[in-house]
C-alpha cells in the first residue's frame, strides 16, 4: 500500500487538494446563498438541497468545462505548434502526430504496448486520440451542465424580478452566459501561455515541468536528453 501511494503521489495529491476544495466551495456557497434567500424574504434550504441545486451545480460547472478546454486546446496545439525552448513542446522539427515507429504502434509496439497499440487498425486510432477525444468530451459535457443549471439559476432570478423566462438558447446566446463563460476561458488561456513561455527562461530544481536548471534558453527538456 505504502509502495502504491509513493507511485501515485501526484493524482493523490490533487485529488485531495480537489475534493478539499469542492467541499470548501460548498460550504461557502451554501451560506452564501442561505444569505441572499433570507435577503430576499426567503426561507433559508438545507445543505442537501443546496448541493443539488443549480445554483451549485453552474458553478462547479462552469469551472470544469473552462478546464478541460484548456488542455484539449493544449493537447491539440502541441500536436503541430512548437515553442523552442519550452519543456511544454515538442522540439523544433517534431511537428504532427509521429509516425508508427515514433509512436510504438502496430508492428512497431513493444512487448509491453497497450493492447490497442498493437492491434492496428480503428483500434490504434481510437487509442492513439484518446486524451483528446476524452477531455473534448468532458469540456462538451461540463459546457451542456453549465447551461441547463445557468438557465434554471436565470429563470429563478428573473422569476424574483417579474421578468419573462429564457429558453435555452436565448440563455445560451445572452451576455450573461457568455460573460461567466470568457472570464473564465481568458484567465486559462493566460495561464496556459505564461507556462510555455515562463518554462523557457525560468526554472524549477527537480520538477518535471520545467528543463534541467542548467540547460540553456533555447533548447527543450526533449532535445536536452
Amino acid at each position: 500500500m505504502r509502495r502504491w501511494i509513493r507511485d501515485n503521489g501526484l493524482s493523490l495529491f490533487f485529488l485531495a487538494l480537489f475534493l478539499l476544495a469542492l467541499i470548501g466551495q460548498s460550504i461557502a456557497g451554501f451560506f452564501r446563498n442561505n444569505a441572499e434567500l433570507v435577503d430576499h424574504g426567503q426561507p433559508e434550504i438545507g445543505f442537501g438541497q443546496f448541493v443539488s441545486s443549480s445554483d451549485f451545480l453552474v458553478d462547479v460547472a462552469e469551472n470544469w468545462q473552462s478546464e478541460f478546454l484548456q488542455f484539449f486546446l493544449f493537447i491539440a496545439a502541441t500536436i503541430w505548434f512548437i515553442q523552442r525552448g519550452s519543456p511544454e513542446s515538442k522540439k523544433p522539427g517534431d511537428e504532427g502526430p509521429g509516425d508508427d515507429a515514433d509512436q510504438y504502434v502496430g508492428s512497431h509496439a513493444r512487448d509491453d504496448s497497450p493492447p490497442w497499440a498493437r492491434m492496428g487498425g480503428w483500434r490504434t486510432m481510437l487509442y492513439g486520440n484518446s486524451l483528446l477525444i476524452v477531455m473534448g468530451a468532458i469540456f462538451v459535457l461540463s459546457w451542456f451542465a453549465q447551461s441547463l443549471a445557468g438557465l434554471v439559476v436565470m429563470n429563478q432570478e428573473n422569476a424574483m424580478h417579474g421578468a419573462e423566462a429564457l429558453s435555452w438558447l436565448g440563455y445560451v446566446g445572452s451576455p450573461d452566459f457568455w460573460d461567466r463563460t470568457l472570464q473564465n476561458w481568458q484567465s486559462e488561456f493566460l495561464a496556459v501561455g505564461t507556462m510555455v513561455a515562463f518554462s523557457i527562461y525560468l526554472r524549477q530544481r527537480g520538477s518535471a515541468e520545467s528543463k534541467p536548471v542548467g540547460v540553456p534558453h533555447h533548447v527543450s527538456s526533449e532535445e536536452s536528453d
